[in-house]
């Protein structure tokens, strides 16, 4: 996994995973200092209500034809 990576699709859904948060709390002892002023800026994001706490849905749900 990929902080930045991580960062813009947080952003772009407007929700980070349980997982990619544990992702970032087990690996932050090796982030470089832009990773770790990205992993803050994460959690002000988190703290404003801006990213939610939640789950992703990975495919477009289909419209029924009706």
């Amino acid at each position: 996994m990929n902080l930045g990576l991580l960062f813009l699709e947080s952003l772009s859904s407007g929700v980070i995973t349980r997982e990619e948060m544990t992702w970032i709390t087990n690996h932050q002892r090796n982030f470089s200092r832009l990773e770790e002023a990205t992993a803050l800026k994460l959690g002000r994001l988190l703290d404003k209500g801006l990213i939610q706490l939640g789950c992703r849905i990975s495919m477009p749900i289909k419209k029924r034809d009706e």
